[in-house]
């Protein structure tokens, strides 16, 4: 949302801010600065909130509370496919046969469980923040097919040396280098600034500490030799606080660069994801402890690591086996 600030009119503190050209100016019946600044927050919150309760309005109202982040570019594609049957529909209304109507229309249009159950899982978000800021009384129950078992496929070491050849812009080739070296999720990669990249430890904080809102885990990450070199490099060119860069902008999106570059070397398969789950794949096959590659993935839970990549180690049941020897 636009920021506010504290004006004077006619002797009386104000709450102002800007849309477009358009200035607002709306008075908070005091001449004390203290006590302005105590009501300008929620006067500003209280005059800004959003006015309609249908999902469209719903969904553009929170694209704006998560302004500058790389999940509000994810989701205005999302939207372009939700839009036609959910757009209209009052939040509070949204039914389960109003979800399994528009799976049947994907569906019937080519797409996967997989893609369904994430959009369908964007509009829960929205409805449950909608509820969480009181927009709406309740976040009606959002029904998405079954979540499909996670792909299998990973990249070597080999394939992924490949890969940064292929790249055909430096930010691609830096993302790869920056995912693959500290298994970071795709939007935390994104996000990072220089400002948690320190030279000197050769650590990365991948967490915003600025940041209060929950997060999938991220982790405090040490450096090796090749991404260290890799980051100084694009240091010295940086034109903005962050790391993944292109003509002076953040990044909001890495998909499209990563699949060309995969598509030429035969692996159209690749994904963001798939670099931070082959990271953790060659963790596992040089024989780390899922302790300690729970703690590099930035797991909550070590048995969320053992289920996903315990098979990938070489010392995986091996005593286990060696018991049944006749």
């Amino acid at each position: 949302m636009p920021e506010w600030r504290i004006t004077r009119l006619r002797g009386e503190f104000c709450v102002t801010w800007d849309e477009g050209n358009i200035r607002r100016r709306y008075k908070l019946g005091t001449s004390d600065r203290a006590e302005a600044e105590r009501r300008a927050a929620s006067r500003y919150a209280q005059l800004t909130r959003p006015r309609g309760t249908t999902v469209a309005d719903l969904w553009a109202a929170y694209i704006l509370d998560k302004q500058g982040r790389a999940v509000a570019t994810t989701m205005q594609y999302t939207w372009k496919a939700l839009e036609p049957r959910f757009g209209r529909i009052e939040g509070e209304d949204v039914s389960v046969a109003d979800c399994r109507a528009y799976a049947t229309e994907r569906r019937k249009h080519g797409r996967k469980d997989g893609s369904i159950h994430t959009e369908l899982g964007h509009l829960r978000s929205v409805l449950v923040w909608a509820q969480k800021q009181r927009l709406i009384s309740f976040a009606p129950h959002i029904e998405r097919p079954t979540k499909p078992e996670p792909k299998d496929g990973y990249l070597t070491r080999e394939e992924v040396a490949s890969l940064m050849e292929a790249a055909t812009t430096p930010h691609i080739r830096t993302a790869i280098h920056l995912m693959i070296g500290t298994g970071a999720r795709n939007e935390a990669a994104l996000e990072l600034t220089w400002d948690r990249v320190n030279f000197d430890t050769k650590m990365i904080h991948l967490r915003n500490p600025l940041d209060t809102a929950r997060r999938k885990g991220r982790a405090i990450i040490p450096m090796n030799d090749r991404l260290l070199e890799t980051l100084r490099t694009a240091k010295a060119g940086a034109l903005t606080p962050f790391v993944i860069e292109w003509a002076g902008k953040p990044v909001r999106s890495i998909k499209k660069g990563i699949k060309t570059a995969g598509t030429a070397i035969g692996r159209p398969d690749v994904s963001p994801h798939m670099l931070r789950h082959s990271a953790a794949v060659w963790l596992a096959e040089d024989g780390h402890s899922m302790d300690e590659i729970a703690q590099f993935l930035g797991h909550g839970n070590t048995r969320i690591t053992a289920s996903t990549y315990a098979r990938y180690s070489p010392t995986y049941l091996r005593r286990l086996a060696s018991s049944l020897e006749i």
